[in-house]
């Protein structure tokens, strides 16, 4: 029971996801005016303390309040910059302090977009006349891998599944089909070829996680069903249900109109990146473990399989609820 509070404590504080990023646009409507969108991430129920210094030459117009849109504070405003946003500076104030980071979009009057992720140990940025499409791959990139990394449930799911298969043959085929399976629906639902609504889809994927928690439960009481006899199918259909998970996330950020494959792309093998470095790590704990010997209790394969099922219990219901309650 000590582990199940632990496990239901963590859940309520991480809610599947880490913090989500920071967002800043900047768009040109009229010559050197620029709308402004500012995105914060919710801390404690208020606008995370961080704030947007635009280039020196830009008015210092005092931004819109804040508003909730669901997944984070939203403020909309304009401002002058005259002589345009080339050459200044941007900076997010407070974003050295905290754990997360900021995704930074600047249209260009000439329709070129410039992308730059701000983190805490790098808070600004110079903002270019010709930003390179390296730039863009090396932020995508980056979120991807970060999307992955600190997505609990993603992670929890692709544990459930180590825990589960046996045999590399088996486990190679399980993880390449949950790698295929969400690569597809990123891609369909990120260029628009299918909509599904988030909120459902992040339920279901708490629930798939349960699922597979259930089924090592049953295959360790001898009645194995078909995630055990079939792991690929259950990893391939569950997979493109958190597709959708990452094409939410996705959206949330956008993607630059001018640079949309290779921004896809990179962001899908950040995504691939930092999944493979988890299941690398996991293997490489579970082969020490098996060299070291350790005594383990026959009841002990229970501790870490309750512990995923209890999460994605209650991530289950918190999300059904939130639906319901809408």
């Amino acid at each position: 029971m000590i582990y199940l509070a632990g496990a239901l404590g963590f859940a309520n504080s991480s809610y599947g996801h880490a913090l989500e990023p920071g967002y800043l646009a900047l768009r040109p409507i009229e010559k050197e005016i620029y709308a402004v969108t500012w995105k914060m991430p919710a801390v404690g129920g208020r606008p995370m303390a961080i704030a947007a210094r635009l280039p020196d030459n830009c008015d210092a117009r005092t931004p819109a309040q804040p508003v909730w849109d669901g997944t984070a504070y939203v403020s909309r405003w304009t401002t002058t910059c005259p002589g345009g946003l080339v050459g200044g500076t941007i900076a997010i104030e407070g974003l050295s302090a905290t754990q997360t980071d900021v995704l930074i979009r600047i249209q260009h009057t000439d329709d070129t977009e410039q992308t730059a992720r701000l983190t805490p140990m790098s808070s600004s940025f110079t903002v270019k006349s010709v930003p390179g499409p390296f730039d863009i791959a090396r932020t995508y990139l980056a979120l991807g891998i970060e999307h992955i990394l600190l997505g609990i449930d993603h992670l929890l799911f692709v544990l459930a599944l180590l825990i589960l298969v046996s045999g590399w043959r088996r486990l190679i085929w399980t993880i390449t089909a949950f790698t295929a399976a969400h690569s597809i629906t990123l891609a369909a639902a990120t260029l628009g070829f299918v909509r599904v609504a988030q909120g459902p889809v992040e339920a279901v994927i708490a629930l798939s996680i349960v699922f597979v928690a259930m089924e090592i439960v049953h295959t360790r009481q001898g009645r194995p069903g078909i995630a055990e006899s079939r792991p690929w199918i259950v990893a391939f259909a569950f997979g493109l249900l958190h597709g959708f998970g990452f094409a939410g996330a996705l959206a949330d950020l956008g993607l630059p109109e001018n640079d949309i494959p290779i921004a896809l792309l990179l962001f899908n093998v950040g995504v691939e990146a930092g999944q493979l470095l988890f299941v690398t790590a996991v293997l490489t704990v579970m082969a020490i473990w098996q060299r070291l010997q350790a005594p383990w209790p026959q009841w002990g394969w229970r501790m870490p399989v309750y512990t995923i099922g209890s999460l994605a219990a209650y991530w289950t219901i918190e999300r059904v609820a939130s639906l319901v309650l809408v």
